[in-house]
């Protein structure tokens, strides 16, 4: 007797469903606002037409701030690699002291808003009056100050300062994982630990820092803080400082004009992106082994104590000095006299951030909405992280994919799309609302919460959940019960990973808010060019303060387990 075929019993799957409402969601705030942007460009006029884009690319003055944003992001990205693998090593392989003061020190500019730094650099470097100009034309004597950071030299060095850390967190980590096996055998050999470093960690790590330098790249290219207050008063202007200005314009000729110039970012960025992918993913480098081993720690021998003297300089110099140049600033009542002169210390601008509705309102908003990202963005990081290392099914990359375009896209290119699209036009409306905000934040920075949680997860052996639904718990309740505790210290590391950045958000935010939705990065900015510096150095402070008791927690919440 032959059985006949049992029939498929169909199995409704809740992964299928999260995964297409993550899909649903990206697709509709991000890819179709990125790809409407590209088709309002080459159809402006109703058909296809490379006109508007050879109109805007011909004006000199946008011609001018294209070449100034390629040479501000080249140079940025060269200096800042140069800075940023020295400095890695030196932290991670090395016997240098207070390893890991330095590690935390360097990483603190990655966590504090770039304007921050182009406010104190600003008030060092001014070409008339900069303390550390003033400090420097005293001591050597010079008929003028010797700096002027209104130059487009002036911007690379900025830019540099606070985006290095982008290169230096890729390559540390990608160091701190690293096959010893090759260094020790240059070392049996005879090798010093200088021409080891060039002839086998330097090779070695070569996809790291060719990764880390095209992240800072695309971050300097994307960059408005940093421009709009160092570059634009002194006439050099940037792609991201031109879009702003087109969109401020208010009319449809100024979003097509912006379109078109964000256009140049969107490629520029795709670009960068496939050239990472590519490089990090066809490089047959073997650094981390299959062996439970730690990277071999250097000896620095009679040069310890005069490079950690070097370091400390270094950190004093492009970190210590701008931080307490700006919290100078905020207690200062006249620039033009130094804070210990008589009657000139002063705390109304400190008092004024607790006092005036308008600051107050600012940081509420920014609370609440960098809160809000954070939360939803951790969410889908949590329920990536499983699907990626806890199933096969098919789909699951659509939405990581996804996730990390959105954090690939410049900021102002993100802002531009959802203005364009999410005005009603296309039924729905969520323009100069908190929603927009929260939605762009989510998209730009929910990958920097999912890589901390996917890491974890994939730390924990399946088995502890498969015991789990043995024992017929569902799959909800065993993220609950059993996934969920264990990844805790993860999970809120990512949340703040993503909340950070969004409490303190400036690209974006410069084009999305309204009235009722300006938050601290706006007020600041605004506060700095129209109104008052104090005023503006002392919510900087606080932005500084608020990043640094968030760091604290941060570490209390993982018992020192977690670390950027």
């Amino acid at each position: 007797m032959v059985n006949a075929p049992m029939k498929k019993r169909f199995y409704f799957d809740i992964k299928w469903v999260i995964i297409f409402v993550i899909v649903a969601f990206m697709l509709v705030f991000q890819v179709f606002p990125l790809l409407f942007m590209l088709y309002r460009a080459l159809f402006a006029s109703g058909s296809f037409s490379l006109s508007s884009l050879s109109r805007i690319y011909t004006y000199s003055l946008n011609w001018t701030a294209l070449k100034n944003t390629l040479i501000a992001s080249f140079f940025t990205m060269i200096f800042g690699t140069l800075i940023a693998f020295p400095l890695a090593w030196l932290v991670g392989r090395t016997n240098l002291h207070f390893r890991k003061f330095f590690r935390s020190l360097f990483v603190l500019t990655y966590m504090v808003p770039p304007y921050l730094g182009a406010m104190a650099w600003l008030r060092l470097l001014n070409p008339k009056v900069g303390n550390l100009n003033v400090f420097l034309r005293d001591l050597l004597g010079l008929s003028q100050n010797p700096f002027n950071i209104y130059t487009l030299g002036g911007l690379i060095w900025v830019l540099t300062t606070f985006y290095y850390p982008y290169a230096f967190i890729t390559i540390s980590r990608a160091m701190e994982k690293m096959d010893p096996s090759l260094e020790e055998a240059s070392k049996i050999s005879g090798a010093s630990p200088l021409r080891t470093l060039l002839t086998i960690t330097l090779p070695m790590m070569t996809p790291s820092i060719v990764a880390g330098a095209l992240l800072v790249f695309v971050s300097a290219a994307s960059c408005y803080g940093i421009p709009s207050i160092v570059g634009m008063p002194g006439n050099i202007h940037t792609v991201t400082t031109r879009i702003v200005g087109y969109v401020s314009i208010g009319s449809a000729d100024g979003l097509t004009d912006a379109t078109s110039l964000a256009v140049f970012l969107m490629f520029t960025a795709v670009l960068v992106m496939y050239a990472s992918a590519f490089i990090t993913g066809h490089k047959q480098y073997i650094t981390v082994s299959g062996k439970s081993t730690r990277p071999t720690i250097v000896d620095l021998g009679k040069w310890r104590v005069p490079i950690t003297g070097l370091v400390f300089l270094f950190a004093a110099v492009v970190i210590l000095l701008p931080f307490a140049t700006v919290a100078i600033t905020s207690v200062t009542q006249n620039l033009g006299k130094a804070v210990t002169a008589p009657g000139n210390f002063t705390l109304k601008h400190w008092e004024k951030v607790f006092t005036r509705a308008d600051i107050l309102s600012s940081m509420k908003n920014s609370l609440l909405f960098g809160a809000a990202a954070a939360t939803a963005g951790i969410l889908i990081a949590c329920v990536m992280a499983y699907l990626l290392q806890r199933t096969r099914v098919r789909g699951r990359h659509i939405p990581d994919f996804l996730i990390t375009l959105g954090s690939g896209s410049p900021s102002v290119v993100i802002a531009l799309g959802l203005i364009m699209t999410m005005n009603g036009r296309f039924g729905i409306s969520i323009y100069n609302t908190p929603a927009i905000m929260i939605i762009a934040y989510v998209i730009k920075y929910q990958m920097m919460g999912m890589r901390t949680v996917v890491s974890a997860m994939s730390q924990i052996h399946a088995s502890l959940e498969e015991c789990s639904q043995v024992s017929g718990a569902s799959w909800p309740r065993t993220m609950k019960n059993v996934t969920l505790p264990l990844i805790g210290p993860s999970v809120a590391a990512g949340w703040f990973l993503i909340f950070i950045p969004s409490f303190y958000e400036l690209s974006m935010s410069a084009l999305l808010y309204s009235s009722a939705t300006k938050v601290i990065g706006v007020q600041l900015h605004e506060y700095w060019t129209f109104t008052s510096q104090q005023q503006a150095s002392a919510m900087a402070s606080g932005i500084l303060l608020v990043v640094i008791a968030l760091n604290v927690a941060l570490d209390r919440l993982t018992k020192g387990n977690f670390s950027i």
